[in-house]
């Protein structure tokens, strides 16, 4: 087995091999002058079984194209097989037309990244379910539900926390969370006006007197997650956190969430975190790093991954 780590999340890289117990591959991932792209692997992969470690956030397109570059080298190196694993997923959000005259970016991506050479693609909390109908390719999503149970689990010792939904498109992923802890369930009915902005109707749920955990993949400008906050404040809850797969939190979203009601928010090392996100003080990171080592490791031994969250 060989892991390659490009630039986009080189901790998680380093921490998923030392889970495994092996050096990370020789690799450069690098710039020329005009910031093409270049990359080389030091080390001989011919026959190897090949795990390249990418998150797409920001800067997407860049580290998209190192993700691309990467495969493509590994290809042309003769490697046995190559994974990508993408901790969070790019372009996620652009599964379907939303309006006329407007692409599916998330095929295309997929497309993409199976021509590069990727042969399986390893992922976490995808967006929507039907992006895994988009590759060609075997494709392992993973969640983060056993991650963020166990840490509820030990926070709120002897309480039944309520799980609440911040719209009805996460209603499957908050239930899911929901029965791993015997928890209660909620839902926020939302009205979006326009894109990244949000606006709370009402809460489907009676949540008076309850603690509130807000479940979520993806929290971006962070205006959903504070404004069901509020919205939970008023109905009567005693406390509100939220549990995010993937941290975006692009823009002024750190100082938004805090100086919002939110307790805490919880998110995943998917997206490697920026200074703000560290010194912020109701933003809290929990590691992927031994799930998605756990996934690795039992692809490379051709055995379940779905056994993972049984």
């Amino acid at each position: 087995m060989k892991l390659v780590a490009c630039n986009g999340n080189r901790p998680l890289a380093e921490a998923i091999a030392a889970y495994l117990n092996i050096e990370l591959t020789d690799a450069s991932v690098r710039r020329f002058s005009d910031m093409e792209v270049f990359v080389e692997i030091h080390q001989n992969v011919r026959g190897e079984d090949c795990f390249v470690i990418q998150p797409t956030s920001y800067p997407a397109n860049d580290n998209l194209m190192e993700l691309l570059v990467t495969l493509d080298a590994l290809r042309r190196s003769s490697a046995r097989r190559i994974t990508a694993v993408i901790p969070y997923f790019g372009y996620a959000r652009q599964d379907r037309k939303t309006s006329p005259r407007t692409p599916i970016t998330a095929k295309l991506v997929a497309n993409v990244i199976a021509v590069a050479g990727a042969n399986r693609v390893v992922t976490l909390d995808l967006h929507s379910g039907q992006i895994q109908g988009f590759f060609d390719i075997p494709l392992d999503n993973l969640f983060c539900a056993p991650v963020f149970s166990k840490d509820i689990m030990e926070r709120y010792p002897g309480e039944r926390p309520m799980i609440i939904s911040p719209d009805v498109g996460g209603v499957v992923r908050a239930r899911g969370l929901a029965s791993r802890i015997e928890a209660d369930l909620a839902i926020i009915d939302k009205r979006r006006e326009r894109a990244g902005v949000s606006a709370v109707m009402n809460i489907i749920g009676d949540v008076k007197g309850r603690s509130c955990i807000l479940v979520d993949d993806i929290v971006d400008s962070a205006g959903t997650l504070c404004n069901a906050a509020v919205a939970l404040k008023e109905a009567g809850a005693t406390a509100v956190s939220a549990y995010v797969s993937h941290g975006v939190l692009s823009g002024g979203a750190v100082a938004r969430v805090t100086s919002s009601p939110l307790d805490s928010l919880v998110i995943t090392d998917s997206i490697q975190a920026t200074e703000a996100m560290r010194l912020a003080k109701n933003v809290r990171q929990l590691t992927i790093a031994p799930l998605i080592a756990q996934a690795i490791e039992r692809i490379s031994d051709e055995r379940s991954v779905s056994s993972l969250f049984d």
